[in-house]
């Protein structure tokens, strides 16, 4: 991973066997980035996707492998407990352009990952919401 400041953004270059999160959330963290916007593309052979159940309270993932291209890689940086927090989402198209998203748990990079991160003044912390059972954007 390499990246490169201009101004309040960030383009960050992903190289083979890079795990998206971790690479950006070291990013984040290196630069003092508590809040700020994500989007990017390149592709990938091994990701990890879910989709929130909401009667259940839990998250039903799904790990899909092979040549793909992230066509869509959006979400935002926030902060939880003081540390960077990344809330992504991506979709991601297979060798018959059947396309598959949803939130990212994990995503390794197969060929190049291009992603740019956006930076907000100031910070926007997380706090776990009692009823939904997740780590919502707390702005009280």
């Amino acid at each position: 991973m390499k990246y490169h400041r201009i101004s309040n953004h960030y383009v960050v270059k992903l190289d083979i066997g890079d795990e998206v999160i971790g690479c950006l959330t070291r990013v984040c963290a290196s630069e003092g980035i508590g809040a700020g916007t994500v989007s990017g593309i390149g592709a990938t052979d091994r990701v990890k996707i879910g989709l929130y159940d909401t009667s259940k309270k839990r998250y039903d993932t799904a790990v899909l492998t092979g040549p793909m291209e992230i066509t869509s890689l959006l979400g935002n940086v926030t902060t939880k407990d003081g540390q960077p927090y990344l809330h992504l989402h991506i979709n991601v198209g297979n060798e018959k352009m059947e396309i598959s998203g949803g939130h990212l748990y994990e995503c390794f990079i197969s060929v190049a990952g291009e992603i740019f991160i956006t930076a907000l003044d100031g910070t926007i912390d997380r706090k776990t919401d009692p009823v939904l059972g997740l780590n919502m954007i707390a702005l009280d």
